[in-house]
């Protein structure tokens, strides 16, 4: 089975754990601050996510670009064998 990252963390926790964890949350921030720091947890996720596909799409735009200078060379040293049969 494939986890998403975030979700592997539920496999963990039954239903007592979260509701502990809900209710130290919730002693912690309150009900009125619990909207703000979901809010603030949300951009956070959403920052990390754009960071990482931003990660990763650099990555692949460095892999297509080597990719591509190693066809033109192969094609350089295949023209240049073909001249000196």
């Amino acid at each position: 089975m494939h986890y998403k990252p975030v979700f592997l963390i539920f496999d963990f926790l039954g239903g007592g754990e979260l509701f502990v964890i809900v209710l130290a949350v919730m002693l912690l921030f309150g009900g009125k601050g619990m909207p703000n720091l979901m809010r603030n947890l949300g951009k956070g996720i959403r920052q990390f996510k754009d960071a990482t596909n931003g990660i990763q799409q650099d990555l692949h735009d460095n892999v297509n670009t080597i990719k591509q200078d190693l066809k033109k060379q192969a094609n350089i040293i295949e023209e240049q064998t073909k001249h000196t049969d």
